[in-house]
């Protein structure tokens, strides 16, 4: 169980959903504990697995912290928000004399999880890719959200640099890099993309 004290019960509207990775150990487990461990209410609702399962911290109807933005309306953001979190390492190097990928940690990520971008995204040329799992699993919440929440799937090209549309609380699918120049999740990995314009049909 997620304690109560590390999100707020409170019900807003819901107008946006907000894609993350998570860029830590790999299991939900890790995430669960450093916010368990801090008192800023830092959370997100859903936590999805490399398998694709998905972990629940709390209701989708009340909220946490989770971007982090120096906008003026950075709260009411949060508020009328609901955050999911992709178990990702995100961004990865290049060790050039072990020929491997690697995190910030030093963990090797096989060749095959791996995208490139050969312009590279926020800093980064390589990152870990996002399963076919855990995009199915997304796709299935945004379906239902939208469902029950009445938020529109219609695909925001403009979600992945800071979007004034995001930041003025336009209804939607955003990621976290919508809001902050300073954060490379979610990446454009294509089956992504695919999966985003595809909610429409």
């Amino acid at each position: 169980d997620f304690p109560e004290n590390q999100y707020y019960k409170e019900i807003f509207e819901k107008k946006q959903i907000v894609l993350h990775h998570t860029a830590s150990w790999r299991g939900s487990d890790g995430d669960f504990l450093n916010w368990i461990n801090n008192t800023e209410r830092i959370a997100t609702c859903q936590i999805i697995e490399t398998n694709g399962d998905c972990v629940q911290l709390f209701n989708s109807k009340y909220w946490g912290h989770h971007i982090g933005c120096t906008h003026a309306n950075n709260k009411k953001l949060n508020q009328n928000s609901i955050a999911i979190e992709i178990d990702s390492w995100g961004g990865l190097t290049y060790d050039t004399t072990n020929k491997v990928y690697k995190s910030y940690t030093g963990t090797v990520v096989p060749e095959e999880n791996v995208v490139e971008y050969e312009k590279s995204f926020r800093g980064f040329r390589f990152f870990e890719k996002y399963t076919p799992e855990q995009i199915e699993s997304v796709r299935k919440l945004l379906l239902f959200w939208s469902s029950n929440y009445k938020i529109p799937l219609t695909y925001n090209e403009d979600m992945w640099d800071v979007s004034n549309n995001a930041l003025s609380g336009k209804d939607g699918v955003w990621a976290h890099v919508s809001y902050r120049k300073d954060k490379s999740d979610i990446h454009p990995q294509p089956e992504i993309i695919d999966m985003l314009k595809g909610l429409k049909k």
